[in-house]
């Protein structure tokens, strides 16, 4: 059973995060400060943490890096800061991924089990062989979006009909973005989900993105699936 610590002062919004991921099969510890989280993870280690910036004796991103220091546990920040800005500097400062409030509880737990899936710090809620196979069911799902349609089972996408001719790592980055539509997916986890890789240049995931969109008929400065979101990442879309 994976263990999560919630982090957030209100005590109605931290009870129904409580109760939403118990619901699902999280043990969930909580804690209402910066320095009580600190403790938290110090005392007793959590497979993941979800975490507030408005905390009443630390900043959120003060309490992030003060958890880098000691521990690499996953952080998912959940907060109702929305700078485009300050959602860059929580990532690069070691946040594994950033939500916005409000979010819907199955938001929540699909952004959690996404962390935990990548860190493999612990299995998804359900886990085991169950778990596990429902991840690996989810990961092969065919998925149309527009026009387009892209089967990672089959190892195949089709824009309009026509099969495009792409390259392992081309297909392996349309079918993650496909996976996620719709969701801004930054560089980094782009490098560790897709190229498993997350050191190498983000240069990297441009040049693909580059030839992938050639391929899909479109340019950067006349985006149609894939849609840049400047200083944070990409997502794809259906053409409007």
């Amino acid at each position: 059973m994976p263990s999560v610590l919630v982090v957030e002062d209100d005590p109605s919004i931290r009870q129904s995060l409580i109760e939403v991921l118990a619901e699902h099969g999280y043990a969930v510890r909580s804690a209402a400060d910066g320095f009580g989280a600190l403790r938290e993870v110090t005392q007793s280690p959590v497979d993941a943490v979800v975490l507030d910036l408005g905390l009443p004796d630390l900043d959120g991103g003060d309490a992030l890096r003060m958890i880098r220091g000691i521990s690499s546990v996953p952080v998912l920040v959940a907060t109702a800061r929305d700078d485009e800005t300050e959602i860059i500097t929580i990532l690069n400062a070691g946040a594994d991924d950033y939500l916005v409030k409000p979010f819907s509880g199955g938001q929540l737990l699909a952004r959690l089990s996404a962390v935990l899936r990548r860190t493999s710090s612990a299995p998804p809620a359900g886990g085991g062989a169950a778990g596990a196979a429902v991840a690996a069911a989810e990961e092969l799902r065919p998925t149309t979006v527009g026009e387009l349609a892209v089967d990672p089972g089959a190892r195949t996408a089709y824009l309009a009909g026509r099969e495009l001719r792409l390259t392992r790592r081309e297909f392996d980055l349309l079918a993650f973005l496909a996976r996620h539509t719709g969701q801004v997916v930054s560089k980094r986890r782009l490098l560790t989900e897709v190229w498993r890789e997350p050191y190498v240049d983000d240069q990297t995931v441009d040049v693909h993105l580059s030839s992938l969109r050639r391929k899909l008929g479109e340019r950067a400065a006349a985006p149609r699936y894939l849609l840049t979101v400047r200083g944070v990442g990409i997502k794809l879309v259906a053409p409007r």
